[in-house]
C-alpha cells in the first residue's frame, strides 16, 4: 500500500524546477518509499509562471499568494525554493500550519532566520530537510567513511572549493541576490554554506576560523523586468553590488585538523569546481564535483611518492544504486536532488530525520555568520552554534 502526499512548491525558478522533477522521478527510483508525492500546489510571485508550471508538470492548483499554500490543507509538505530574504518567514509559517518543509540553503540570511525555522520545525512535530545537496554524491558519501574509519590515518589538513563563474560577466542583473537586505551574505550564503555543510559533514565541527572577503564587481545594471536564473541587463541603471563576490577562510577544526575554505561567484574559466581534498597521516582522498563518481585516493605505508589511484563508485557507495547498476556509469546533479527529495519523504513516513537537516543548516549558517565577524574584526573568531532544538 503507497500513500499519497499531497506536496507544493514555493518559488518557481530553476531550483523550484528541480524540486518538481525530483518529486515527480523519486517512486522511480525508489519504489519501496512507501509514500507517493502528488503535486498539489505551486506559488510563484512572477505573473504567469506558476500557471506555466501547473500546465507543463501537472500542478492541481497555481497561485501568485504562497499563504494560499499554507492555507491549503491537501498540502502536507513543502518545498521552500523562494529567494533567501523569504526563508524565515515562509519556513516558520509553513511549519506553524503542519507542513513538513524541504528548504533550500542557506535558510535565510543570518544563523537567527535558520535557528527560527529549525525552532519553528521543533514546535511543530513536523520534519526539516535542507538543500545540501553536494553530501549526497556516492562519492562524497564515500569519501566521509574512509576518513571516518582510519582509511587516510588521522586527518591533518583539508581544502575545501566552490568556484563559479555565474556571476562573472559584468552584465550581470543586479537581482536580489546581490542585495544584503534580501540576498544576505553573497558568495557566503550561495556557495560557501556548501562548504561549510561539506566541512563539517566530512571532518566535524569547526572550532574557529579566520575570512577575507572581496567585491570585485562593484557595479551592475538594475533589471527592468522579472529575472531568472542569472539574467544580464546591459544598460540599465547601474547600482551597487553590496555583497561578497569572494571568500577566502582558514579553519580550525575541532579534532585538531587544518583547512582552507575559498569559494568565488566571479572566477572567469571556472564551472561549478567544486571539491575538497583531504590529507591523513596516511593518505588523501580528493573529490572533484565535475567527476561526481569519482574518487582520488591514496593509501599505504609508503608515506613518501605514494601513488593516487582513481576510484569509481558503484552500487555500495551511498545511494548509487537506485541510479546505476554497476560502477562507473555516470550520476548527475538532479539525482542528488532525487536522493534529497526521497531522503525528505522517508523522514516524512518514518517521522525521523534522514540527510540534511535544519541543525545542518544552524551550523553552516553559524559558520557564516563567524566568517562575516571574522572580516569585521580583522580577526580569528569562534564559530559557537547552539544545536537547533529537534533539527
Amino acid at each position: 500500500m503507497v500513500d499519497a502526499l499531497g506536496v507544493a512548491v514555493v518559488g518557481f525558478g530553476w531550483m523550484g524546477r528541480v524540486h518538481t522533477q525530483a518529486y515527480a522521478r523519486v517512486a522511480h527510483h525508489y519504489p519501496r518509499l512507501g509514500l507517493r508525492p502528488e503535486l498539489v500546489a505551486v506559488a510563484e510571485e512572477v505573473p504567469g509562471r506558476a500557471e506555466e508550471a501547473a500546465e507543463q508538470f501537472g500542478f492541481a492548483s497555481a497561485t501568485r499568494d504562497w499563504r494560499e499554500v499554507a492555507a491549503d490543507p491537501r498540502v502536507k509538505a513543502v518545498s521552500i525554493t523562494a529567494p533567501n530574504f523569504l526563508h524565515r518567514e515562509i519556513g516558520v509559517a509553513m511549519a506553524e500550519a503542519g507542513k513538513h518543509i524541504w528548504i533550500e540553503k542557506p535558510v535565510g540570511l543570518t544563523s537567527g532566520d535558520a535557528r527560527a525555522v529549525a525552532d519553528a520545525v521543533a514546535r511543530a512535530g513536523v520534519q526539516g530537510a535542507v538543500g545540501f545537496n553536494y553530501r549526497n554524491a556516492p562519492a562524497v558519501e564515500a569519501a566521509r567513511e574512509l576518513i571516518a574509519s582510519g582509511g587516510i590515518g588521522t586527518v591533518t589538513h583539508a581544502r575545501i572549493r566552490l568556484f563559479s563563474d555565474y556571476a562573472a560577466h559584468p552584465d550581470g542583473a543586479l537581482t536580489w541576490r546581490y542585495e544584503r537586505g534580501r540576498g544576505g551574505s553573497g558568495v557566503l550564503g550561495d556557495l560557501a554554506s556548501h562548504g561549510a555543510d561539506l566541512a563539517r559533514f566530512l571532518l566535524g565541527d569547526i572550532a574557529s576560523l579566520t575570512a577575507d572577503t572581496a567585491v570585485f564587481v562593484p557595479e551592475r545594471a538594475r533589471p527592468t523586468g522579472a529575472t531568472a536564473g542569472h539574467s544580464r541587463a546591459s544598460g540599465g541603471e547601474l547600482g551597487p553590488v553590496e555583497n561578497e563576490d569572494y571568500v577566502n577562510c582558514l579553519l580550525r577544526f575541532a579534532s585538531g585538523a587544518r583547512g582552507v575554505l575559498e569559494a568565488c561567484r566571479v572566477s572567469v574559466g571556472e564551472q561549478n569546481n567544486y571539491g575538497f581534498e583531504v590529507h591523513g597521516t596516511e593518505g588523501a582522498v580528493f573529490w572533484d564535483f565535475r567527476r561526481m563518481n569519482e574518487l582520488g585516493v591514496s593509501r599505504g605505508s609508503s608515506y613518501q611518492d605514494q601513488p593516487v589511484s582513481t576510484v569509481h563508485v558503484g552500487p555500495g557507495d551511498g545511494e548509487f544504486a537506485a541510479f546505476q547498476p554497476g560502477a562507473a556509469n555516470a550520476m548527475g546533479y538532479d539525482d542528488l536532488k532525487v536522493i534529497e527529495a526521497y531522503r525528505f519523504l522517508r523522514s516524512v513516513a518514518e517521522g525521523v530525520p534522514h540527510g540534511a537537516t535544519l541543525t545542518d543548516a544552524v551550523h553552516s549558517a553559524g559558520v557564516l555568520d563567524a566568517m562575516a565577524l571574522s572580516v569585521e574584526r580583522g580577526a580569528w573568531v569562534p564559530v559557537g552554534v547552539e544545536d537547533a532544538a529537534g533539527g
